[in-house]
Formats: C-alpha cells, sequence, structure tokens
C-alpha cells in the first residue's frame, strides 16, 4: 500500500511538472525589452577664430543614432568650414565623423554602441576664414 501511494504521489508531481512547464512555455520570448528612449535635441552656439577651431562635448544617455546638424554660420557664412564628430576621453576629442567642405545644414550622423558616453562636436576652419565665424549646430541623440 505504501509502494501504491509512494508511486501515485511521484506521478502526481511528475504531472504536475509537466503542466507547469507546459504552461510556461513561450514565455521566455516574450520577454520585456528595454524601452527605446526618447531622442534629446541640444543646440550649442560658439566662434570660431581664423585658424582655430572650437569643440563642444555632449552626453548620451543609451545606444542609437546621433545626428549633428551646422544650422548657422553667421551673416557672412565662409565657403566652407570644418565639421566633425567623435568621442571625448578626458579633454581630448579624438574626430570619428568628419567633414572639411561642411556649409550650414551640413550634417553628420554617427551611432553610438555604448550605454551611455562622452562624444564632441568640432568646428573648425579649414583654410577658409577671413574673419571671426559665430556658428550654431544642433545634436539629436540618445
Amino acid at each position: 500500500m505504501r509502494s501504491f501511494i509512494l508511486r501515485a504521489f511521484v506521478l502526481s508531481v511528475a504531472a504536475l511538472a509537466v503542466v507547469v512547464t507546459a504552461g510556461c512555455a513561450g514565455e521566455i520570448n516574450n520577454l520585456p525589452t528595454t524601452p527605446t528612449p526618447d531622442p534629446v535635441t541640444e543646440t550649442f552656439t560658439g566662434q570660431v577664430n581664423i585658424n582655430g577651431s572650437s569643440t563642444t562635448n555632449f552626453f548620451t544617455s543609451a545606444t542609437g543614432v546621433v545626428v549633428a546638424t551646422l544650422t548657422s554660420l553667421g551673416d557672412n557664412p565662409p565657403e566652407k568650414i570644418g565639421f566633425s564628430m567623435g568621442t571625448m576621453s578626458g579633454s581630448t576629442c579624438s574626430i570619428v565623423l568628419r567633414n572639411d567642405s561642411a556649409v550650414v545644414t551640413s550634417v553628420i550622423t554617427g551611432t553610438v554602441s555604448t550605454l551611455a558616453g562622452s562624444l564632441c562636436i568640432s568646428v573648425y576652419d579649414v583654410g577658409s576664414l577671413t574673419e571671426t565665424v559665430p556658428f550654431t549646430f544642433t545634436v539629436r541623440h540618445p
């Protein structure tokens, strides 16, 4: 009799394990994902002197696309100017993307692959400035 009760108990537990396992099938594939953060748009201004440059750093909070747009070069824009994007390490901006023939509306697009990072944008003279030039650019990033 004890043997019968023990077998019945073991079979009941085994049957319950099958039901519980069957009830969980596919659930692992439906785990919640990390939400995509709303992009942030920041506006930066400054000026570039003849043979000079201006570097601005900013921080991202997630992975994703970063788009920098040169929106203004003052009332008398130069024929071209340098516009670049890179990663910031201490006080050094390591250029990753560069456009040495940028004009107003030029865009640089990159991708951040780490969860948080310090990036930089540089605006610089490529030999075409005859006077100090004010600039404005926007950066849209995660």
